[in-house]
């Protein structure tokens, strides 16, 4: 059995981090990182593990703002690639697993369709309907802000 001399164990300190990296690792992936719309769902478009471990917490997303719904809102939705028409808005469509309801912390300021945004808000799961515009949602991102990427 081989003991670590301090000179090794001290190299191997700046490899902890990846640790995590590793398939069976510590973590598979740290909630700092941003997270990609498609890392929420498992093929069969359940909630991945990724997405029930983090449920409650605050989370960074990236995507691109949607076209808004209605003016002077807190709302917009989040999409994997931009758009420059409602992805959402034929009724009786199954929920894409490409789209992020967004409740930010204050009067949304609408981004060109095409900008990229970074988002960071509490992950909530689950059926939702908003009260006040009728919107659906499937899984949101609420209390968050957001910025161009």
């Amino acid at each position: 059995m081989h003991r670590l001399s301090r000179r090794l164990l001290l190299s191997m300190l700046p490899a902890l981090p990846l640790v995590g990296a590793i398939p069976g690792g510590a973590r598979a992936q740290e909630p700092d990182s941003i997270i990609r719309l498609r890392d929420l769902y498992n093929r069969d478009l359940s909630f991945s593990d990724l997405a029930l471990a983090n449920e409650g917490r605050r989370i960074p997303i990236s995507g691109f703002m949607a076209p808004p719904l209605r003016a002077e809102s807190n709302f917009f939705v989040l999409t994997k690639m931009p758009m420059a028409v409602c992805p959402f808005c034929e009724p009786g469509m199954p929920w894409p697993v490409d789209i992020l309801a967004v409740y930010a912390k204050r009067v949304v300021d609408v981004v060109p369709f095409n900008v990229p945004l970074e988002t960071s808000g509490l992950l909530e799961l689950g059926d939702y309907v908003d009260p006040e515009l009728g919107f659906y949602s499937k899984v949101r991102l609420t209390d968050a802000t957001y910025g161009r990427a």
